[in-house]
């Protein structure tokens, strides 16, 4: 039995997450020699469903290796990925982190006054042998209609850089947001219900 996991992701918010439920981790972060951006590219008319699972799986394989590479004892590796998705639109399939101001911009007046989809997926990779198990949740979140001087007040607090969708729940995003339907964790980054599923596969102990 397993009393810690790996967690593969330098996201705070999936930090924040697996204390609150009270798991014990190690970080396994990318070397300064990977080139994770390039594995969260969407690929050409690629669905956002089968978008996040790729780019889990992806992220599943290359920290499998970083550990190989290591000495460091085993234990459950954990990934993730989140990505947000205005379905059937070709120019908001998936709506990934913003590179710079106007493309924040962009991103905000596609979300203003819709309801989008938020998905995110979660792998364990439970031994170094076995192929990881990936779950898939999926939110969905209504926004307000966004006036410009919003858009441009809340891109100023510097809260859209880093984050799919441009915007954070967990922070003053939350302002715009009337209604979801589906998991608040999961919207954050790491749905904690099906994570913790993978830790009962995984034989995952708490202390």
């Amino acid at each position: 039995m397993n009393s810690f996991i790996y967690l593969a992701s330098q996201s705070p918010r999936r930090q924040e997450l697996l204390k609150q439920i009270g798991v014990r981790f190690e970080m396994l972060l990318p070397n300064a020699d990977e080139d994770s951006e390039s594995i969260e590219i969407p690929l050409p008319h690629e669905k956002a469903r089968v978008y996040v699972e790729r780019v889990t799986l992806a992220k599943s394989a290359a920290a499998l290796s970083r550990w190989q590479k290591s000495n460091l004892p085993w234990a459950p590796i954990l990934c993730a990925d989140t990505t947000v998705s205005l379905p059937n639109s070709s120019d908001g399939e998936i709506l990934g982190k913003p590179s710079d101001a106007a493309d924040a911009a962009r991103i905000l007046n596609m979300l203003s006054g819709k309801v989008h989809e938020v998905l995110t997926a979660v792998a364990i990779t439970a031994t170094p042998i076995q192929k990881p198990t990936v779950l898939v949740q999926v939110s969905r979140v209504q926004f307000e209609s966004l006036s410009p001087e919003k858009i441009a007040s809340y891109i100023a607090s510097g809260e859209p850089f880093g984050k799919a969708g441009a915007y954070g729940i967990q922070g003053l995003g939350a302002a715009f947001i009337p209604s979801i339907e589906g998991s608040y964790s999961g919207i954050m980054g790491l749905p904690l219900y099906e994570t913790q599923q993978l830790f009962e596969i995984a034989g995952l102990t708490r202390k």
